[in-house]
């Protein structure tokens, strides 16, 4: 979801007095007493009254609220904002912070502001900043619902760690039964470039008529004697073919051809269009259906394109997409779209309870026109796919990826706000029931983590290092040494790289700034036991 940073001039005026309700008890408080409690952690006379209402660990809690800042770039703040998606947020975030008259649309247009213009203080965005930034004269908090939504943010976090928490432990289980040589140095080095030499042939320009799409796809194509196995690289939301060149090249320089399209529904351009105010919506919800088909149809016209006959082996197909590319990519191996789930998780009440940003993306599918309804996207050409941070948990559901029946790899990262690890991919990894299956863990990653530098001519907006997260080379490297020997055992059936696939390699390539963790298998049942023996222990 990004999109160029809209313009916005410094408030004028920011909040002086904030009207608290808890219950029946409505209280003025001054801004500045609350900047008294954020610095010293102590309830003064202004606040004392609340002592009463509150407990001692929801007084500890406020606190941490107030100040505690989160992970994302004014950019990122400003882009999301003014989506569909964003806007959804407004609405949920104006039923807790309203201005005094308590009207909907000015408060709608001031939380905004003042989201952004926290975002770019020193402190970063906190809901003090919030405050401090809010462009009216008085702020009404339900301070209920503040709590409510802290608790289940905190939840949230804690249910992730624990999920976490199991990975590594499995992982490290796992490595000790099958550990890797530390001597063998052709196993750790399958990050560096192959042997192959290779040339990215000028962007060719496929027509869809019949829906009116343009494919300008990159292609990277390996000098060998035979026909080359073939790896689809899928984009998400704002980015584009030049995100993946890292990747591309990689796998080209080990023997396989690339291609890389630039989804038009979903890419950097339509992005651009978005801001620009000449087209109403982020992305429409046939994309659900488009960018999987766009694939299919690459395929169809690559199989029969003159100037690469006898070059491209299109039966042998391996796809890696990244968060909405990741949905195409088990689209096409074979999940399905769930719409009874679909209608149920994209009810109102409960779009707003969620802190799952990702479920205001894939309730879109809610309005996929009905003759593509039932349409079957899978694509036996594709033998494997990898998954980097998709959209899973809706969409598809249990029901969708239990129809995934050739090798996947899902990728998590452990800080990723836009699709959480534990509710898009770690959960999700549980229901499918096809044995070649894989989940890799980047512990620190972020969304963005894997995606890398745009070239020059690219029109994909350039991601702030605060909103990538640390070290993203080391992601990009896991991505390249864990997609060759994946798609060299499962596309091309070469039975070298398999002892590659194991929790014991991942130990061995894993370093401390993104750590890496990787498991064959995760049920439920992991993480149920897991809280039940936390739960015996506190008690």
């Amino acid at each position: 979801m990004l999109i160029p940073t809209l313009g916005m001039s410094g408030s004028a005026r920011s909040a002086e007095r904030i009207y608290a309700s808890y219950s029946a008890l409505e209280l003025s408080i001054p801004v500045t007493a609350l900047e008294k409690f954020a610095q010293t952690g102590k309830v003064e006379q202004e606040l004392s009254i609340y002592r009463r209402y509150l407990k001692p660990e929801q007084i500890k809690e406020l606190h941490r609220i107030l100040t505690s800042p989160i992970k994302i770039h004014p950019v990122a703040v400003s882009q999301f904002l003014y989506t569909q998606q964003g806007e959804l947020l407004l609405r949920k975030l104006g039923n807790v912070i309203k201005t005094r008259s308590r009207q909907p649309k000015p408060g709608f247009y001031a939380l905004r502001a003042a989201l952004i213009l926290a975002s770019q203080e020193p402190g970063g965005l906190t809901l003090l900043n919030v405050l401090r930034k809010y462009p009216t004269g008085s702020i009404h908090i339900d301070m209920a619902r503040t709590l409510g939504i802290a608790s289940e943010l905190e939840k949230m976090v804690r249910e992730t760690n624990r999920a976490i928490a199991t990975i590594s432990q499995k992982s490290q289980m796992e490595a000790a039964n099958t550990p890797f040589p530390k001597n063998n140095f052709q196993l750790a080095n399958l990050r560096r470039p192959g042997r192959v030499k290779w040339q990215k042939i000028k962007p060719i320009k496929f027509q869809d008529l019949p829906r009116n799409r343009t494919l300008l796809t990159d292609v990277y194509l390996p000098q060998t004697k035979t026909k080359a196995p073939v790896i689809v690289i899928s984009h998400g939301l704002g980015s584009d073919s030049s995100n993946f060149s890292y990747l591309a090249s990689h796998l080209a320089s080990h023997g396989f051809a690339v291609v890389v399209p630039n989804h038009p529904g979903s890419n950097a351009k339509k992005i651009a269009l978005f801001a620009e105010g000449r087209t109403g919506e982020l992305t429409k919800p046939n994309e659900f259906y488009d960018q999987p088909l766009d694939i299919k149809f690459l395929l169809d016209r690559l199989e029969n394109y003159s100037p690469l006959k006898n070059r491209l082996d299109v039966q042998q197909v391996g796809v890696f997409g990244q968060s909405f590319g990741g949905y195409t990519a088990l689209a096409l191996a074979g999940a399905k779209l769930d719409y009874d789930r679909i209608q149920k998780d994209c009810h109102p009440q409960t779009v707003n309870k969620t802190l799952n940003l990702s479920l205001l993306l894939q309730c879109r599918a809610l309005k996929v026109e009905n003759k593509h309804r039932g349409q079957d996207l899978r694509d036996r050409r594709v033998k494997a796919v990898i998954a980097v941070n998709p959209i899973t948990s809706t969409v598809f559901g249990q029901s969708g990826l239990s129809q995934v029946q050739i090798p996947v790899m899902v990728v998590a990262s452990s800080d990723d706000t836009v699709a959480p690890a534990l509710y898009e991919q770690i959960l999700p990894f549980s229901w499918i029931t096809n044995p070649q299956k894989y989940l890799a863990l980047l512990s620190g990653g972020t969304h963005f983590s894997a995606i890398g530098n745009g070239s020059s001519a690219s029109e994909a907006v350039e991601l702030p290092s605060q909103l990538i997260g640390d070290n993203p080379q080391q992601a990009r490297s896991y991505m390249k040494s864990l997609s060759m020997p994946f798609f060299g055992t499962y596309v091309v059936g070469s039975s070298q790289y398999r002892r590659y696939l194991n929790a014991g390699y991942a130990q061995l390539i894993s370093r401390q700034s993104i750590g890496l963790s990787l498991i064959r298998s995760l049920t439920k049942t992991d993480f149920t036991q897991k809280l039940e023996r936390e739960t015996k222990t506190r008690g």
